[in-house]
């Protein structure tokens, strides 16, 4: 399995037979540099979308038509995106991705495409290569994290951390010891404004017994 962060909420991950660009911001995203674009999307087989925020969305149209991948999310955000070929699911359901299991979880957060609903915030339980990946999408801490940890037992963390939209760094190290028990954790949704948090160092020192993993941009972790 290889999991590469291409800056801000942005993640390549390819596990199984899939190639999954999870939340693809690269044009104007200030933590991703122009000249890595066509490595970050070459192969992707879906996009994986947990909400409409333009940080999430606003390259996906010019994404899917480059690749070709598959725009997979919850319907009235699939429906946005629908001159693309697209495979729409709720939370509780579980889609076959190349071999990658996907599971849909409840997030807390908002969502739209500019003024358009683009249904509820969503993350994500990533099941293959004998790993269970949790994506965190954008949320605060949530008593849903209980039964998420309970019953999907996620190895790996990805984990909005950088405060003002989401939870922070303490938020996130506090969700991880109560309701996890992950081995891996990465850290999303920071550095990119000043609004947000700019280094991983608190979540690093607050999770002392997890192996916290903080990649420069385009630099692969290989679990």
């Amino acid at each position: 399995m290889k999991i590469t962060w291409l800056g801000h909420a942005s993640f390549r991950i390819e596990i199984a037979g899939a190639v999954l660009l999870v939340d693809p911001w690269l044009e104007g995203n200030p933590g991703f540099p122009d000249e890595h674009r066509a490595a970050a999307i070459a192969g992707a087989t879906h996009i994986l979308l947990t909400h409409g925020h333009f940080d999430h969305t606003s390259e996906v149209d010019a994404i899917a038509k480059d690749t070709g991948a598959v725009v997979v999310g919850i319907p009235e955000l699939c429906g946005i995106f629908s001159a693309h070929e697209t495979l729409d699911f709720n939370k509780g359901g579980t889609v076959d991705l190349a071999g990658a299991h996907v599971s849909m979880v409840p997030a807390s957060h908002s969502s739209s495409v500019g003024s358009t609903y683009a249904g509820t915030e969503a993350g994500y339980m990533i099941k293959g290569e004998g790993h269970m990946i949790y994506v965190s999408g954008d949320t605060d801490i949530m008593a849903d994290m209980d039964w998420m940890g309970d019953f999907y037992n996620p190895d790996i963390g990805i984990l909005c951390c950088g405060g003002h939209y989401t939870m922070g760094m303490v938020g996130a190290a506090y969700a991880a010891k109560r309701y996890f028990n992950f081995k891996t954790v990465i850290p999303s949704h920071y550095q990119t404004f000043p609004l947000l948090a700019q280094t991983a160092q608190p979540l690093v020192d607050a999770l002392p017994e997890v192996d916290v993993k903080t990649p420069a941009v385009m630099v692969t972790i290989e679990i």
